[in-house]
């Protein structure tokens, strides 16, 4: 299927498959004329790639995880254990956000908020930010 056929079916515009093919996510190959050609079932992947995005993947994630599911016996379990993988990052990333938060919080009104001298004994289990330090 030539790029302007696939993407047209993707739902994405041909510089995005170009762009997924550049980064190692799609392989096409290339006619004689120069055409890109891509097999019938670079649709199906491009569609998990979409929702894949959409579900908060990044595409080194996506790239990573096509790996994985290829070579899987059982791609549902294989699927499933990688959105319990993802969900364990997204809960990291919400805990260090809500100590980010509680950090910033605990600078609001002290007149200079990154130099909260008040604050550091609160901010003080968080250093890692390194605001005001």
């Amino acid at each position: 299927m030539r790029i302007g056929e696939l993407a047209a079916q993707a739902g994405l515009t041909t510089d995005a498959v170009r762009f997924y093919e550049k980064v190692g996510l799609v392989t096409g190959r290339r006619l004689p004329n120069g055409y890109r050609d891509f097999p019938p079932e670079t649709l199906p992947w491009l569609h998990y790639v979409r929702t894949a995005q959409s579900l908060g993947f990044s595409l080194a994630e996506i790239a990573r995880a096509g790996e994985r599911l290829s070579d899987a016996p059982d791609q549902a379990a294989a699927l499933s254990a990688l959105f319990a993988d993802k969900i364990q990052v997204i809960d990291s990333r919400m805990a260090d956000l809500a100590e980010l938060r509680a950090e910033l919080a605990a600078r609001v009104g002290t007149g200079c908020p990154l130099r909260a001298d008040e604050a550091e004994s609160a901010a003080a289990s968080t250093p890692r930010h390194g605001l005001g330090r």
